[in-house]
């Protein structure tokens, strides 16, 4: 959930810089994401996925990518955030030509309320979902979700884990941009181990010397995937499958996802998750 970031010292980089083009640019790829969304789909069911929502959809990149791909596509966003989804309209749905546009309708609502047509898929990315921190809420969300969807509708959503994810600390990435370079600052500031909550901030810092600190904040519980798993068979999905990622030669992420049901207890992971109404 965003909040007002801090800027310190006052470079011109800081100031001048847009978070959610920044977040969009350091934690977003939606060309890999749509394509693993459409790969899985067509290995699962023998028809065309038509609708997709998005829950706590943020500047609906993700849904403009979607309907993109197929002139007879549909998208519905879903947020809670004015500012975000004032943003995502402005940056992605105003440049369309009519005809796309109209295929793409956002709103802004609670995902625990919110009625919209049958989806063939409801997505959840980006760990939002964990904004529900105990466990009959996560419970009622996937519920909820349950009965948006078509008889044969697809939840997908993501999670990660691993034994850094419990431990307070700064991971920095360097991200290339066409406007200029910055460095992404991940920070896990808490967790309690006693109810799993875990406090992160997302910050950005730049070649001037400038940074724009808790660009982004989360209020989160850590929940694993075996409670995960639990809780979406609970809310009457008949199918729960991990989407585990592998490794190259090098030792890093590959980006492929594949069907699992034994990962590695390593420091750090990925994976995406498909629930099969």
């Amino acid at each position: 959930m965003p909040n007002k970031p801090s800027i310190r010292p006052a470079g011109a980089q800081a100031t001048q810089a847009d978070p959610h083009e920044l977040y969009e640019l350091s934690v977003q790829c939606a060309e890999a994401e749509i394509d693993f969304i459409d790969a899985t789909w067509k290995t699962l069911r023998n028809r065309p996925a038509r609708l997709l929502r998005e829950d706590f959809c943020g500047t609906a990149l993700i849904c403009a990518e979607w309907i993109a791909r197929h002139k007879r596509r549909h998208a519905i966003g879903i947020d809670l955030d004015p500012e975000v989804l004032a943003w995502g309209r402005k940056r992605h749905l105003d440049p369309l030509p009519a005809d796309m546009r109209q295929r793409i309708e956002l709103l802004r609502a609670n995902v625990l309320t919110v009625e919209t047509p049958p989806a063939d898929i409801v997505l959840a990315m980006n760990f939002s979902y964990w904004l529900f921190k105990q466990r009959h809420e996560l419970k009622r969300y996937f519920q909820q979700v349950h009965a948006a969807l078509r008889a044969d509708g697809i939840f997908f959503l993501d999670a990660y884990g691993g034994y850094d994810a419990y431990r307070e600390i700064v991971e920095e990435r360097e991200i290339e941009a066409p406007t200029g370079n910055f460095t992404y600052l991940w920070e896990q500031a808490s967790y309690n181990p006693i109810n799993g909550s875990l406090a992160c901030h997302i910050h950005f810092a730049f070649a001037d010397g400038s940074r724009l600190d808790r660009a982004f904040s989360y209020d989160w519980r850590l929940w694993t995937l075996a409670e995960i798993r639990e809780l979406l068979i609970e809310a009457g999905f008949r199918k729960t499958t991990v989407y585990w990622q592998g490794f190259d030669e090098d030792g890093e992420a590959d980006g492929v996802f594949v069907p699992a049901e034994n990962g590695d207890a390593d420091a750090g992971w990925i994976c995406y998750l498909g629930a099969e109404k």
